[in-house]
């Protein structure tokens, strides 16, 4: 009945409590815990003093004009992804004495911001990190990045001629482009352009396994899947690259099960199906060396570790060992040599170092406060305050009869009702009708403050929460900074920054700024469950409250669209130093109103021009003056260089 909390007993809230009630303990890996002062620590376990007060950092970024909605990137901490994966690979290696090497890439479609791709690079250079591309668009970044001759650029998506000159072009640079053939209409094209051309790219092939992912993509993948070749195709692909001489070039084989593998065991299938189709190649006369895994290595949202949409069952070690463990296997049985290992784990690397601030610009709920009492009230009214009464008493009593809750709150509904009624045929004015809501929900109030959480609560009681539930009026536009939590429904962590020292005693949810009825964020992690509602601190107004979204690097900052114009926010790159000190590598301006505008195919200028000419009519006519016609065009040139979103 009330909100639950792991220290309902305690005459004090500590960080502890909220990091077990938001999950942190969980979600938070190694970077993100609550410090001394109640905020959000980011911080790089085994390096001693390298952490940040969130919160902090915040109000010393105020202080640069940097205000949120911001967008935090860490790349400490994507460097720390970077390098965890490549020591998983290795530790799997060495465990199982695999004779060949992981060599990963990046693929670009999960943040191709430019400074985060360049930061990607140059982080995994050690490693020989390479790229993924999957249009003509992201090979180009791709080639412009890439100067590591042993680094793979991997290009899948859809590929015309010029597509597969340029890989084969690229290669006689001194790159490694590989072109995956993913439809059986490509093949022809890469015979064609090898000829034309004088020199062949290097070759794979994606399969379509019949291993399928049961997760939130598992409908895109398995043999009706989007990409691929079935093993009819493949066998015909390979008869024409022989006849065409290009067998020698065919190198590697590709899969991909989809996005966010929750269970290991689907992970097993496909690997053990691939692996047999990649012997079957080798048999037939391709060189092959490399196999590609392709993404979905997933991560951990709501902490759970469990097979859910928003968790995974296997940690980053696992999911490498069973890489490393099954090819070996499949291999040796065979007596085919063992490839080098290929993935493309986009959302596990960007996810973590990437966070959305913003802040709480007000809220609205419904009012509690006992309306004073007036004379003539209706018998609605009058029912109210003696059903209001009655609770007060059944709640002072030292054992509360649950039924004798339920049946007063009945009573109060109908009494509601009847005020509404009342109001509907005119026999009530409007103040008696507020007093009779104000009366109903100080009845729910009543309840929910006085009803001890080991009661078993009938299920018409449990509603209340939501019923007293608050709206917190968030500046950002989730079709911009958060989509997927519109369109898939993706949970991600979500809580304060701040206060973390004091117990939330509000339930709420986020509206934002657009005009759409979606435009809200309304299901939060709930220990591998989901709620409605999240557990809050009260606004105070002329107060920052800021809540942030994590793990949200990934997709989030490349598929936003500019719904109600709602444009980038400001993203800032940041270096963690020892003892709390930062350096600020990047500032990355967000869109500004003419931004947006200009990419509708509006014209800053001629839009003022227009203004103007309206203005100068209204000064003719008397009904503007001069001065604050200047003062409104001044507003509006001023406000066509500033972000889209509230400032203060």
């Amino acid at each position: 009945m009330t909100n639950s909390t792991p220290s309902d007993q305690k005459t004090a809230w500590t960080g502890q409590d909220s990091a077990t009630l938001y999950g942190l303990d969980h979600w938070g890996e190694d970077y993100f815990t609550i410090n001394t002062s109640g905020n959000i620590d980011i911080s790089l376990k085994g390096k001693d003093g390298y952490h940040l007060d969130l919160k902090q950092l915040l109000d010393e970024l105020k202080g640069r004009n940097l205000s949120p909605p911001l967008l935090l990137r860490f790349d400490d901490i994507l460097e720390d992804r970077i390098k965890k994966l490549h020591h998983a690979f290795e530790q799997a290696i060495n465990k199982y004495d695999y004779k060949n090497k992981y060599q990963g890439v990046f693929p670009i479609k999960c943040n191709q911001q430019r400074h985060v791709v360049e930061e990607v690079i140059n982080i995994g250079r050690q490693w020989h990190l390479g790229l993924e591309a999957g249009s003509k668009a992201e090979l180009l970044i791709a080639l412009s990045l890439i100067d590591d001759p042993k680094a793979f650029l991997i290009c899948n998506g859809y590929k015309d001629m010029r597509y597969i000159e340029t890989a084969i072009l690229a290669r006689q640079l001194g790159r490694q482009p590989i072109v995956v053939i993913e439809q059986a209409e490509e093949v022809e094209r890469i015979i064609t352009a090898s000829k034309t051309l004088g020199a062949p790219p290097l070759i794979g092939i994606r399969a379509k396994l019949s291993s399928q992912n049961n997760g939130r993509w598992g409908a895109s993948t398995g043999e009706n899947s989007k990409f691929g070749l079935s093993i009819p195709e493949i066998l015909k692909t390979v008869n024409q690259l022989k006849s065409a001489n290009l067998l020698d070039e065919l190198i590697l084989l590709h899969f991909h099960i989809g996005s966010q593998i929750n269970d290991i065991a689907i992970l097993k299938n496909a690997l053990q199906e691939a692996g047999q189709i990649y012997v079957e190649l080798s048999r037939l006369g391709a060189p092959m060396g490399h196999l590609d895994v392709g993404g979905g290595l997933g991560i951990d949202y709501d902490g759970s570790r469990t097979a859910t949409p928003a968790s995974t069952n296997y940690s980053l070690q696992n999911y490498a060992n069973d890489v490393v463990a099954t090819i070996q296997e499949c291999c040796e049985s065979n007596s085919t040599h063992v490839p080098t290992l290929i993935s493309e784990s986009g959302r596990s690397l960007s996810s973590h170092f990437s966070i959305l601030i913003f802040n709480i610009l007000g809220t609205s709920s419904v009012t509690t406060d006992i309306p004073t009492h007036t004379n003539n009230e209706c018998l609605s009214v009058k029912n109210l305050r003696e059903t209001l009464e009655t609770l007060q008493n059944i709640c002072k009593a030292k054992t509360i009869d649950i039924t004798k809750v339920q049946e007063a709150w009945n009573d109060a509904l109908k009494f509601k009702d009847d005020a509404l009624a009342a109001f509907r045929l005119g026999f009530i004015d409007l103040t008696a009708r507020a007093t009779a809501e104000q009366l109903t929900w100080a009845c729910a109030k009543k309840l929910i403050n006085h009803i001890p959480n080991n009661l078993l609560i009938p299920e018409e009681l449990q509603a209340l929460n939501a019923a007293l539930s608050a709206t917190y009026y968030a500046n950002i536009s989730i079709f911009r900074s958060a989509p997927d939590t519109w369109a898939i429904e993706q949970l991600f962590p979500i809580m304060p920054i701040h206060r973390l020292n004091e117990k939330p005693s509000q339930l709420g949810h986020f509206a934002d700024l657009t005009c759409d009825s979606d435009g809200k964020l309304a299901r939060f992690i709930d220990n591998g469950k989901v709620k409605s509602l999240l557990e809050l601190h009260p606004f105070h107004p002329g107060e920052d409250y800021l809540i942030g979204m994590f793990l949200g690097g990934a997709y989030q900052e490349v598929m936003g669209n500019l719904h109600n114009l709602f444009g980038t926010t400001n993203a800032v790159h940041i270096r963690l130093r020892k003892n709390g000190n930062y350096k600020l590598d990047h500032v990355v301006r967000g869109n500004t109103k003419g931004d947006v505008l200009y990419a509708m195919e509006h014209d800053s200028e001629q839009l003022l021009e227009r203004l103007r000419i309206t203005t100068e009519s209204a000064i003719q006519k008397g009904s503007l003056k001069i001065n604050d016609a200047q003062r409104l065009m001044d507003h509006i040139e001023i406000s066509l260089r500033k972000s889209t979103y509230l400032q203060k």
